[in-house]
Formats: C-alpha cells, structure tokens, sequence
C-alpha cells in the first residue's frame, strides 16, 4: 500500500489546528489583551513555517513551539507600548467562576518567570520535567519558581479578599 503525503499546506492548517488553541491561551496569560495574542501566534506559526528545524516527536515540535511563543511574548512584552499599557481582555475564556476568573487575573499579574511555569504546570497540565526541558532551566529551578509562584498568588489572593 502506498502512503499519501500531506501537501506543505495540509501540513500547515493540521499543525494550526493541534496547537493553535493551546499557543493562544498561553499568549493571552503572559500579554492579557487578543489581539496581541493573536498576533504572537500568528509569528509563532510563521517560524514554524520558514524556520522551524526538523522534529523527531512531536513532544519536541511542541516543546519547540512552547519556546518560541514564549519568547516572542517576552520581546511584546518589552517594548514600550506595553510598558505604557496594561491591558485584560477575555480573560472569561480561562474560567467559569468569578474565583476562577480572579485567579487568572493573578496568574497573569505575576513576574513572567511565575507565570510561565504555573501556566504550563497547571493550564497545560505538563510534569516540571516537561517544563525544565521546554525552559531549559533545571528541575530545582522549575520547583523554586513554581514555590514562589504560588506563594505571590497567596499573599495576592489574600491582599484581595481584605479589601
């Protein structure tokens, strides 16, 4: 039997749709508004397309796409206009109660090496091997953060139902 090959385009629109959503939710914690997340999808999957390198698995193509979302956030994240404007917008999609909603509000207030772990670690549901591998940081790193990172929710969380 002979197999059938996927044309680049087919390709394309089947790796949109396996990690689209996944990229977006990501982008929409570390930047809080959709279009700029949108937009780092959308040069996420451009790399992809024109300089991507070649994927053994597919645990290191999304490993890979993780690492490069990331750091296009980072650089929107660093500009000017961000630094100016602070912007939340369907933050309804990560949450069905207000709690839910208002933890994610904190989530997405945290420094970005917080944020980053507790997304992938409670969001995308990945182990901190995961997580050390995709960050290329060390386990104990991923641990301390992930330490650090919920406590700052706490004291956050706890700041919030005094007012």
């Amino acid at each position: 039997m002979q197999e059938i090959s996927l044309r680049p385009s087919d390709r394309f629109t089947e790796k949109y749709h396996a990690y689209g959503t996944m990229l977006f939710r990501i982008a929409m914690v570390y930047l809080g508004n959709k279009a700029d997340a949108e937009e780092a999808v959308q040069e996420t999957f451009m790399k992809l397309l024109y300089k991507a390198p070649v994927f053994h698995e597919l645990e290191h193509e999304k490993a890979w796409l993780i690492r490069v979302i990331t750091n296009i956030c980072k650089n929107m994240l660093r500009s000017i206009w961000h630094k100016r404007v602070v912007k939340q917008e369907n933050i309804e999609m990560y949450g069905d109660t207000a709690t839910e909603k208002q933890v994610v509000e904190q989530v997405i207030s945290l420094p970005f090496k917080y944020k980053t772990v507790i997304h992938l670690y409670y969001y995308e549901d990945y182990s901190i091997r995961q997580i050390a591998q995709t960050l290329q940081i060390s386990e104990s790193a991923v641990k301390m953060r992930l330490q650090r990172g919920r406590q700052l929710l706490k004291f956050e969380m706890e700041a919030t139902q005094d007012e």
